[in-house]
């Protein structure tokens, strides 16, 4: 078994316009002092990091790495969440992930999508040049407007949306083959890998491709009521990589799963700061230390209610709490009488 290495935090929530979030020394000196050991770099976020310079530059990347350490923290994993969601774009929602690209590109999908493609590319090189091993990505989504089925949907419908999606990562996928780079797709709502189910019929679409893994996130278990824990099971040789996120799920006569159109605070399914949340993560922690999850337990703040700095203080705490250092011994080896066949078939009567 191996140790979950942690805590660290993902950046993304928490780069800003105002220090000490808006540049690397400041931030990650930050992050040291909330009790963090790595952090997870969102790699469209040019205040922090350089995406291009990173993957066209081993000094820079030696550079900023070796900042980091300085400041008490490593890289974890960068991020291309917001890239990745562009890969595959329905129409219907053009306008409103326009804003996640660059300027140049906006208003124009089949520009906005090639972009894109290279900049997941870029950052699976510049992952590569940072020594890391895995990648974290959305898959983006065609079919997701279709997700509840009325009117009921056209047969072949979903098999062409995942035909296309698969057709569109594969080289990408092949390239994070060369650089020695898992992608860690995000199981998430709103993409098209957002459950288990959704996750199998892309991989097989992919020809179960090595470096098509997965991002576990037990939050968005809870607020879909998928067994977050069972799960860890049937995808622990998939699961690379794991974000720590809390939440509840508490229906009631008005609302459930759908929400509402709510807020997130008026919402039956809320995302809460660690530990003010339902998910059992003592069961978690243990299912990921018995299935060698060798990994960073990566906190992400996501929270309708606590300020994100006590939620960042707080995380890091909760996560060393929860980290289990491994056994390399069993409970009862005081009681090993020895290895004996002899003696073993003449216990056993043979």
């Amino acid at each position: 078994m191996k140790t979950i290495k942690g805590p660290g935090l993902f950046l993304a929530q928490f780069a800003g316009d105002a220090a000490p979030f808006n540049s690397w020394d400041s931030i990650t000196k930050w992050a040291a002092d909330c009790g963090y050991k790595g952090v997870q770099v969102p790699s469209w976020d040019g205040r922090i990091f350089d995406l291009r310079k990173a993957a066209e530059s081993k000094s820079y990347c030696e550079e900023i790495a070796g900042k980091a350490r300085d400041n008490g923290v490593e890289i974890t994993e960068l991020s291309t969440h917001l890239q990745g969601q562009l890969v595959a774009v329905h129409p219907a929602y053009d306008e409103a992930f326009d804003g996640f690209a660059a300027p140049e590109v906006r208003g124009n999908p089949k520009a906005r999508q090639q972009w894109a493609v290279e900049q997941v590319k870029l950052a699976l090189t510049a992952s590569r040049n940072l020594g890391l091993d895995a990648m974290a990505s959305f898959s983006g989504a065609l079919a997701w407007p279709f997700v509840y089925p009325w009117p009921q949907r056209p047969a072949g419908l979903a098999e062409t949306a995942f035909d296309e999606l698969a057709r569109r990562w594969k080289p990408i996928l092949d390239h994070a083959e060369d650089c020695g780079v898992d992608v860690c797709y995000e199981i998430h709502p709103g993409e098209d890998l957002h459950d288990g189910i959704t996750y199998e019929m892309f991989l097989e679409r992919t020809g179960n491709h090595a470096r098509a893994c997965m991002l576990y996130d037990p939050s968005h278990y809870v607020l879909q009521c998928l067994d977050y824990l069972d799960n860890i099971d049937i995808y622990k040789d998939r699961i690379r990589m794991f974000h720590v996120k809390d939440a509840e799920f508490n229906p009631t006569g008005r609302q459930g799963v759908y929400g509402g159109y709510q807020s997130w605070v008026n919402r039956a399914g809320r995302f809460r700061s660690l530990g003010d949340g339902q998910v059992d993560f003592g069961a978690v922690f243990s299912k990921m230390a018995a299935n060698d999850f060798a990994g960073w337990a990566v906190v992400e703040w996501e929270c309708c209610l606590k300020h994100p700095e006590d939620g960042a203080r707080e995380g890091a705490e909760f996560v060393k709490a929860h980290i289990i250092r491994v056994t390399e011994k069993a409970f009862d080896d005081f009681a090993d009488s020895g290895t004996d066949e002899a003696a073993n078939r003449r216990m056993l009567g043979i």
